[in-house]
């Protein structure tokens, strides 16, 4: 599978630009494919808004008809689209006072047996969908059983983080007052990846092509360090997990239902320093073994801590469905710190690279080091972005349906910590482009004046040259030096008037330049036309 917007995957904008109507759309209504299914009713739903008011759910819609980003239309066969198309991958988590549950998901059948119709045993208290990766038909079977907020599952699944003025896929902003009144969640971070060779990462990319949610993963483009295993690298992943509360009518009793979108893990590599530290104490000497969990799956950590919550985590679910939230935000926060250390990493590697002379050397100069700079310079800004929302949208909201009480608080000073340190690298950052600017400049000083050393000695070699040459010509004149009297005075009459004019013509040059300039000036036609012209700054009469 390739990946859209690449060079291998050419021109992005063959499904329709923002301007016109969805080409993917024409195509399945003109002639219908037979992966795709009778219209069902949430995608209908979705028509209905994107035509009436709503229409960036128009990307949405397109998504559901192809099965995946609507970019990779083309490169997929009918036998992709329909694997793509019933993809399932999730957990439902019935959390009791006393039991919480795992139920695994992995047929159409069985999550639609579970919605159809929709009920709980006794006793629990929330139910809690996990799905890793999305696909049309669990969009639709959740949407359409639980009546859940198109714009859900339109905020999860692309990555991008800025817009050209023509791309369909544009997600626009939404108003303070309006996302209040929302009932989900949704929070972008990223992660780091190490890959032994360049093999490993093209692996990977491979893998996060054939995600059905748009994710891509970047080299960080300091590879060459000479502390690094040559061909190895580092990969930066831009991920979301989203969250959704099915909000309660006036009187409505029995358990939350809520929906954790998590994006699929790429298994190719390794998790940079082993992974990120646990953010669960470590358990006492006398308390039974821990259970493993597996640290190259999002979908099974996340799982396993929710499985681990306490009697009365569980029961302040009651309060504020937000708790099935704050595990998942700790490895958000946990992945920020790694990547954090990461980046400091970088950034003084690049230090020691401008610091020391037998590293400069290595790379000849500093526009490698500047090129590396200027990588995480680009970066910082879209990461201080990333945690400004997560803070501000999520843990600082006011608010939340179906909540009495504030269960992310608790992490506020956390995110504080890690928009400080963003804001940190950023600065430094800058603070290092502008010193390699200044060694730059120093260096180059240091060559001009080499340069000057070596004109410096043809100089000389021209001194000794010089009078030479002239008194060779001098005395080839004539075989009789006696008879030079005559011509020495002729010879020196002329000589020294042209050299003097041209050492004039040399030294007052731009001078001269300007007066003729001045003297000879060029036309230009008038703005009107009509053959008439006009000398630069005089009107011709």
């Amino acid at each position: 599978m390739i990946l859209p917007h690449t060079d291998e995957a050419g021109d992005p904008y063959y499904i329709g630009h923002a301007y016109e109507q969805s080409r993917v759309r024409q195509k399945f209504l003109s002639a219908p494919d037979s992966s795709d299914p009778t219209p069902t009713p949430y995608r209908n739903y979705i028509d209905v808004l994107t035509d009436n008011g709503w229409p960036q759910l128009r990307y949405l819609a397109d998504w559901m008809r192809v099965s995946t980003a609507p970019p990779k239309w083309r490169f997929l066969t009918k036998e992709d689209t329909r694997e793509r198309a019933t993809r399932v991958n999730m957990a439902l988590l019935d959390f009791r006072i006393d039991l919480n549950q795992r139920h695994q998901i992995t047929t159409m059948e069985h999550l639609t047996s579970i919605l159809s119709p929709l009920s709980s045993d006794e006793g629990v208290i929330a139910r809690l969908f996990v799905v890793e990766d999305l696909s049309r038909d669990v969009i639709e079977t959740l949407g359409s059983h639980l009546d859940v907020d198109p714009m859900f599952f339109r905020g999860f699944i692309s990555d991008y983080t800025w817009y050209h003025v023509h791309d369909p896929w544009t997600e626009l902003p939404e108003m303070d007052i309006v996302r209040r009144a929302q009932s989900f969640l949704h929070v972008r971070f990223a992660h780091t990846r190490y890959f032994s060779d360049r093999k490993s990462f093209g692996q990977a990319r491979r893998e996060a092509a054939g995600f059905n949610v748009l994710r891509r993963i970047d080299n960080d483009a300091n590879g060459k360090s000479i502390s690094d295993i040559p061909g190895s690298g580092v990969g930066m992943v831009r991920s979301k997990m989203s969250f959704w509360v099915q909000p309660r009518k006036r009187g409505q009793t029995g358990p939350f239902h809520a929906i954790l979108l998590l994006d699929p893990s790429i298994t190719e590599g390794f998790p940079l320093w082993g992974g990120y530290n646990n953010p669960i104490p470590c358990p006492a000497m006398a308390d039974p073994p821990p259970r493993s969990s597996a640290r190259d799956s999002t979908f099974e950590t996340v799982i396993d801590w929710l499985e681990q919550l306490t009697r009365e985590e569980v029961q302040s679910i009651g309060h504020d469905p937000r708790v099935l939230f704050q595990k998942p935000l700790l490895m958000v926060c946990s992945e920020w710190l790694t990547l954090i250390r990461y980046a400091n990493t970088r950034l003084s590697q690049l230090e020691w690279e401008i610091e020391a002379p037998i590293l400069r050397h290595r790379h000849k100069d500093l526009s490698t080091t500047l090129d590396k700079i200027h990588s995480w310079r680009r970066r910082f800004p879209v990461y201080k972005t990333f945690v400004s929302e997560a803070l501000n949208r999520v843990i600082r909201r006011q608010g939340f349906p179906g909540a009495v009480q504030d269960s992310l608080s608790t992490l506020e000073k956390d995110f504080e910590i890690i928009l400080a340190e963003v804001s940190d690298l950023h600065e430094r950052a800058e603070r290092i482009i502008s010193v390699v600017t200044a060694v730059m400049s120093i260096d180059e000083g240091k060559k001009a004046r080499q340069q000057d050393r070596g004109i410096a000695r043809l100089t000389y070699l021209a001194v000794t040259f010089v009078p030479l040459s002239f008194v060779s010509s001098f005395f080839s004149m004539t075989e009789d030096i006696t008879k030079l009297r005559q011509t020495f005075w002729v010879y020196f009459s002329v000589a020294i008037p042209v050299t003097l004019i041209a050492l004039i013509i040399v030294r007052f040059s731009d001078v001269v330049f300007d007066i003729g300039r001045w003297m000879i000036p060029r036309r230009r036609r008038a703005p009107g036309g009509q053959g008439r012209f006009y000398y630069d700054g005089t009107k011709s009469p």
